[in-house]
């Protein structure tokens, strides 16, 4: 039987990606808020593909930002169904945002960079946590 031994490193990754989680989830979800309670904080762009309203992406980000800090709080206790749904969840929020460029590029972008950071740290190191192999 091999050993395993669990990197410090590996650890501070995996719960950057799990801080990283609550914020962008934050980010969402205050995104929703701005949207839904005024829907011209955000100008709608000209011919594109997702012809939303500004109400309907609100909600789209509200909801996606309370589902993506919860996972992030589920993160801490490094539990393997924690690194799943936020993968998942992360990978979600980097399609979303990126459906989002024409209305905000700016914070589309650097939600997209976050979400491939925290998909890379629980991908790459999330087993150090739990110690599992």
């Amino acid at each position: 039987m091999s050993q395993h031994r669990t990197s410090g490193w590996a650890i501070g990754w995996t719960y950057f990606a799990a801080f990283m989680m609550v914020l962008i989830g934050a980010f969402h979800a205050l995104a929703g808020v701005f949207a839904v309670i005024d829907d011209a904080f955000y100008d709608t762009p000209g011919e594109y593909f997702l012809q939303f309203d500004a109400s309907t992406w609100g909600w789209i980000h509200l909801i996606l930002g309370v589902v993506v800090v919860l996972a992030g709080f589920a993160l801490f206790s490094g539990a393997v169904w924690a690194r799943t749904v936020g993968v998942v969840m992360a990978m979600i929020s980097a399609i979303v945002a990126f459906a989002w460029l024409p209305w905000h590029p700016v914070m589309a972008v650097i939600l997209i960079a976050v979400a491939v950071s925290v998909i890379w740290a629980l991908t790459a190191h999330g087993r150090d946590v739990t110690g599992l192999e």
